[in-house]
């Protein structure tokens, strides 16, 4: 899910003309449905949504075939598409309005236009095992989240303009102390630099500092039913909104779009 201006926006998958609807920032009620017909919205294949107000436009990507398509919001389920050429798995977009593109199998960053220009490719440290999510900080310098269950660390990075060097961290083995994680997927980034951290197999979301000290649980386990896959930050508003999904043998069978304010 995502946000632009004073609409939320959910991605669902309903089959071979599938939509996005879209809520009142306010009272959470379903305003319209924006069908988007050039996307097939299996919940295992479309791992990220982003937003970009500067364009007015939404960009998903698609695991399966390696491409991000870009929905324009005033022009109903107006679609283009360009290939990232490597898995996506994370989106995020910059201060100069380009989209950032995490593809974890190959450990890499691709900056791209808005319109699909590639206009970098950076390859992240051989640390950084399994890079999920990647947001770019005013330094030029990327937060990024990374690990899974079984890999030796699992963390929060803040990694050089160039990808060469992991600059500072928090985390390390996986695991449920204060200071650990159990697959860290997304990030959000407020204005001041501060990092919530989604812990999915925790179940929490971490704030840690802009040094990527800890802070504290901003949410708890108590308050997700199931896995808290996704973050959605309205700076303006103060609102961070959780996807949490159900997982079910491999499958996400259930969700729902928790709001908190922070």
């Amino acid at each position: 899910m995502t946000s632009l201006g004073d609409e939320v926006f959910v991605l669902r998958p309903k089959g071979e003309h599938d939509q996005i609807e879209v809520y009142d920032v306010i009272t959470f009620c379903l305003q319209r449905c924006i069908t988007v017909s050039n996307i097939f919205m299996y919940a295992d294949k479309l791992f990220d949504m982003t937003s970009c107000e500067h364009f007015r436009c939404m960009y998903i990507c698609d695991h399966d075939v390696e491409h991000i398509h870009r929905v324009d919001v005033d022009v109903q389920g107006t679609t283009t598409q360009w290939p990232v050429n490597d898995k996506p798995r994370g989106l995020s977009v910059t201060k100069a309005h380009n989209v950032l593109v995490t593809c974890d199998i190959v450990r890499k960053i691709k900056e791209f236009s808005s319109h699909g220009e590639l206009l970098r490719e950076l390859t992240l440290p051989d640390e950084v095992i399994k890079p999920m999510h990647a947001v770019q900080v005013t330094t030029g310098q990327y937060i990024v989240c990374h690990g899974q269950p079984r890999d030796a660390l699992n963390r929060v990075c803040l990694v050089s303009a160039d990808c060469h060097d992991v600059m500072r961290s928090h985390g390390g083995q996986p695991g449920s102390d204060t200071g650990q994680y159990k697959v860290p997927r997304y990030l959000a980034v407020d204005d001041n630099e501060f990092v919530f951290v989604s812990d999915v197999m925790n179940r929490r979301v971490t704030l840690l500092s802009p040094t990527l000290n800890y802070i504290r649980q901003v949410v708890s386990s108590d308050k997700l039913k199931w896995d808290p896959c996704r973050l959605h930050l309205d700076v303006q508003r103060r609102r961070l909104y959780v996807v949490d999904n159900e997982r079910s043998v491999g499958k996400y069978t259930a969700g729902r779009v928790v709001v908190f304010s922070v």
